[in-house]
């Protein structure tokens, strides 16, 4: 109850601040809506803060990449800085949003971006490279900030439909990247990010069994992901199934 008041408290202390209207809560169950309503509504409500937060990530992001980009034919590019382009995907669909527009497959694009990278990195980070890879800094900011993407993601069912053309666009877009990734080998592929617990003296070793973890949970991170967009989409039409029915009951009296 003290963290629900306290909540709540935040939630009308940023209201005072930015007074902008947002979307009603639509009584999702959890595993669809898994953050508290005061801190959606936060998110909400800084809007235009979290866009600017998600572009300085992506340029932070860029920059990581660019060794791997440049070792890259430019047709692949987009499948290389997986992260990055989760973040500008969020922050145009936050946008796009606020300006009044209803993109659907950017909205359902930014959800399985940030949830699938998001989750993929912290499970790399603190999995397969661990502290001693990078400096102890970048090793902590890399997994709080990518866990922050996937957090950030379950906004977007506040104000996107998850209708199933959008959902099934994201779906194959993510699937592609697991098959360019892992299973394919085009253009000098494989093109996951470049993983230092991978590199030998001689280049990239793959034939060791944390690749084969990575790879399943890349695979598995996309499924749930898929279920968890339709599973939202079901949800939201139940909801508002249950609104009209209580709407005509009302209307009858």
């Amino acid at each position: 109850m003290a963290v629900t008041g306290v909540g709540q408290r935040i939630d009308r202390a940023v209201a005072r601040r930015f007074d902008s209207e947002i979307p009603e809560p639509q009584g999702l169950p959890r595993y669809a809506a898994p953050l508290p309503e005061w801190l959606e509504n936060v998110g909400l409500r800084l809007a235009w803060v979290i866009v600017a937060v998600n572009l300085a990530g992506t340029g932070f992001g860029f920059y990581y990449y660019h060794e791997q980009l440049l070792a890259t034919p430019v047709v692949m590019w987009p499948i290389i800085p997986v992260s990055p382009l989760s973040t500008l995907l969020m922050a145009l669909s936050l946008a796009a949003w606020r300006l009044g527009y209803s993109p659907e497959w950017l909205h359902a694009l930014a959800f399985f971006g940030n949830i699938k990278y998001g989750l993929w990195t912290v499970f790399v980070q603190v999995y397969v490279q661990g502290p001693g890879m990078v400096h102890p800094l970048m090793w902590q900011f890399l997994i709080w900030s990518h866990a922050a993407m996937a957090v950030q993601a379950f906004l977007i069912h506040r104000y996107s439909d998850f209708t199933v053309g959008a959902v099934a666009a994201a779906t194959g877009w993510f699937a592609l990247n697991d098959v360019f990734d892992y299973f394919l080998t085009v253009f000098g592929g494989p093109h996951h990010t470049w993983i230092t617990a991978f590199r030998d003296g001689t280049g990239w070793n793959r034939d060791v069994v944390l690749y084969d973890h990575l790879v399943a949970v890349s695979v598995t991170i996309t499924i749930f992901t898929v279920f968890l967009a339709l599973a939202t989409r079901v949800a939201l039409l139940k909801g508002r199934l249950r609104t009209n029915a209580v709407g005509e009951k009302r209307a009858d009296k």
